[in-house]
C-alpha cells in the first residue's frame, strides 16, 4: 500500500517540478472585443494597423522608463489613449492616424522590444499589458469631449498655461504645482561652449561681449523671445540650436566661456510623466494624478 502511495505521489509530484523548473511565464494575451484598430505610420512610411490596446502598450514602452511605478503608467495609458482616440477621430478620412515618433507618440513594437528587453521581455511587457488591462477603454473627458491630453517628461517645477505656449486657451491645461519633478533626471541640466563656437552656432559674428535681453517670458518664467547681441530669436528656436531641453534656460558668460542653465524637458503642458512618477511613488492613485495635471476632468470608458 505504500509502494501504490508513493508510486502516485511521484505522479503528480514531477509534473509539478517540470512546470516549476522548465515552463516560464506566458506573455498575457488581450482579447480583442471591439474592432478599434490604430493606423500607425512607422518611420519606413509604411502603414501598419494595430488593435487599439497593443498600440497603448507600444507607447508606454516608448514613452515612460519600464521602472516606473504601475500608477504612474497607468495615467499615462489613459492619457494616450485619450490622444489617439482624437487622433484617429480627426483623421478619420486620412491614410493613416499617428506616427509613431514624438510629432505624435513613440510607438514600439512587440518585435523590437523583444530585442531589446531579451531575458525581461515577459516580466516587462506582462507589467505594461497588465496596466493596459486594467486600464482597458478608459479616456478622459471634459464637458462631454475627449480631453486634449498633453504631457511631457519633466516640469520646472510647475506645470505651463497651454495658451502661453501655444496660444489657444484650454481650461483644464493650466499651470499646476509639480515641485516633485526635482526627482527627474532632466530637472536640471548645463551647457558650456567657447564663446567663439557659441556665436558660430547663431550665425553672428564673433564678439568678447554678450547682451542678452529677456524679452518675452511665460508668467512660469519660460522664455518666449530674447535678443542676442541686438538679433531677436524666438526661444524654442535657441532650444533647437543647442539642443536645450526646455525654454526656461539662462544663458551666461564667465570669460570666454558661455554657460546655458535649463530647467524641465519639453513643453510643459499637461502631465508631467516625473510628476506622475513622484506622485505615484508618494503612493497617489492613477485618478488623482490625472485630475491634479487634468483640472476639472473626469475618466470614462469606450
Amino acid at each position: 500500500m505504500k509502494k501504490i502511495l508513493l508510486f502516485l505521489l511521484l505522479i503528480l509530484f514531477i509534473p509539478f517540478m517540470i512546470v516549476v523548473l522548465f515552463v516560464k511565464d506566458d506573455e498575457i494575451k488581450f482579447e480583442y472585443i471591439k474592432t478599434e484598430y490604430v493606423r500607425v505610420k512607422r518611420k519606413d512610411n509604411s502603414i501598419i494597423k494595430v488593435p487599439l490596446e497593443d498600440y497603448i502598450v507600444g507607447v508606454l514602452a516608448g514613452e515612460m522608463p519600464i521602472d516606473f511605478e504601475e500608477e504612474a503608467f497607468k495615467a499615462q495609458a489613459v492619457a494616450a489613449r485619450s490622444y489617439v482616440l482624437i487622433k484617429m477621430k480627426e483623421n478619420i478620412n486620412n491614410d493613416y492616424d499617428v506616427v509613431d515618433t514624438v510629432q505624435n507618440q513613440v510607438y514600439l513594437d512587440y518585435v523590437y522590444l523583444k530585442n531589446v528587453w531579451k531575458n525581461n521581455y515577459i516580466k516587462n511587457i506582462n507589467k505594461l499589458k497588465k496596466v493596459v488591462k486594467d486600464t482597458k477603454g478608459q479616456y478622459l473627458e471634459y464637458n462631454g469631449e475627449i480631453a486634449q491630453t498633453m504631457y511631457f517628461s519633466t516640469s520646472t517645477g510647475v506645470t505651463e498655461n497651454c495658451k502661453e505656449i501655444f496660444g489657444n486657451d484650454v481650461p483644464y491645461l493650466t499651470s499646476v504645482d509639480s515641485k516633485w519633478d526635482n526627482i527627474s533626471p532632466l530637472y536640471e541640466t548645463y551647457q558650456e561652449y567657447n564663446i567663439n563656437e557659441f556665436f558660430q552656432k547663431l550665425n553672428l559674428p564673433y564678439s568678447n561681449v554678450l547682451n542678452i535681453s529677456y524679452i518675452k517670458r511665460t508668467s512660469t518664467g519660460r522664455n518666449i523671445k530674447l535678443m542676442i547681441n541686438n538679433n531677436i530669436y524666438n526661444a524654442s528656436d535657441i532650444m533647437q540650436i543647442f539642443n536645450i531641453k526646455s525654454t526656461f534656460f539662462d544663458i551666461t558668460k564667465n570669460n570666454n566661456i558661455i554657460k546655458i542653465s535649463s530647467k524641465g524637458y519639453g513643453h510643459g503642458v499637461g502631465m508631467s510623466q516625473y510628476g506622475a512618477q513622484a506622485m505615484a511613488l508618494k503612493k497617489y492613485k492613477y485618478n488623482q494624478i490625472l485630475y491634479h495635471y487634468y483640472k476639472n476632468t473626469k475618466i470614462k470608458k469606450i
